[in-house]
């Protein structure tokens, strides 16, 4: 009777880790069709991506990523929502993710800008590949455990959205070679990035479904303009500042908890 309610307790504090291991020691067998086709359509959009930067149509091959980023988001809210979530659809996803987000990216940066760097290019660019798997399979390890509002490392799709966003910022331009240096710099930053322990925001605990003011549509209708004028910037601009949001969350999480104590220490002295 006492390991029973040891057990019911420990499940209590720990439900979602619970819940993990016991879908992973007992997977649904088979595969759900509409969640596989939809991950399907993203790992051929990596592969297009990589045959298009092949063949040097960059601002194609960056619109097939995004596009990924797209299929990926709806196969996993797909599954959730009909409740098709199995073992053999989260690997599927992973490895459709390995190709989208960490291939073709890698490549498209070694046809636009590092080929011109010799054996280091690809050397990066293999460095990008590596890092995207290895936090991919970090995120299936510690899915279920770790706290699901935050991602720990930059995610895969963010860093292949900040490469796709860099090929449509340079449509039409020739790349010299200090430009090309940049680049280089760039692929190491977002690859290590990758793997770091920073924490980015996951978006999961947002309620598109709750009642918003009056000015956030103000702010979405702003945000669909902007875009519909200058995609190329937005969305370079919105890519590059998620990408900051991780190495710089200690510094805006410390001071928004100090406020309340200079708040409070001025009453005190005002008294």
């Amino acid at each position: 009777m006492r390991r029973r309610q040891h057990q019911s307790g420990d499940g209590a504090r720990h439900p979602r880790r619970r819940r993990w291991q016991e879908f992973r020691e007992h997977p649904r067998r088979g595969i759900f069709l509409l969640p596989s086709l939809l991950t399907t359509g993203n790992l051929f959009c990596g592969f297009l991506a990589i045959v298009l930067s092949a063949q040097a149509r960059f601002v194609e091959a960056a619109v097939a990523v995004f596009v990924g980023m797209i299929l990926d988001i709806l196969d996993g809210k797909v599954a959730r929502l009909t409740r098709t979530t199995t073992q053999f659809g989260v690997e599927f996803d992973s490895l459709a993710d390995v190709v989208s987000f960490c291939v073709a990216p890698a490549f498209m940066l070694y046809a636009l800008a590092l080929q011109q760097f010799g054996r280091v290019a690809w050397l990066g660019a293999f460095l990008f590949v590596i890092c995207g798997a290895l936090r991919l399979a970090r995120f299936n390890v510690y899915q279920g455990v770790t706290d699901r509002r935050y991602f720990v490392g930059l995610p895969t799709p963010a860093a292949a959205g900040i490469v796709a966003s860099t090929a449509l910022l340079l449509e039409g331009t020739e790349i010299g070679r200090w430009q090309a240096a940049a680049i280089s710099v760039g692929t190491v930053v977002v690859a290590l990035l990758m793997v770091s322990t920073f924490r980015y925001y996951s978006f999961k605990e947002v309620d598109f479904a709750r009642r918003r003011p009056a000015q956030v549509l103000v702010l979405v209708v702003l945000g669909v303009l902007i875009v519909a004028t200058h995609p190329q910037w937005f969305l370079f601009i919105l890519f590059s500042l998620y990408l900051l949001s991780g190495p710089t969350r200690p510094v805006w999480v410390r001071r928004r908890l100090d406020q309340p104590m200079v708040n409070e220490k001025g009453t005190r002295d005002a008294h």
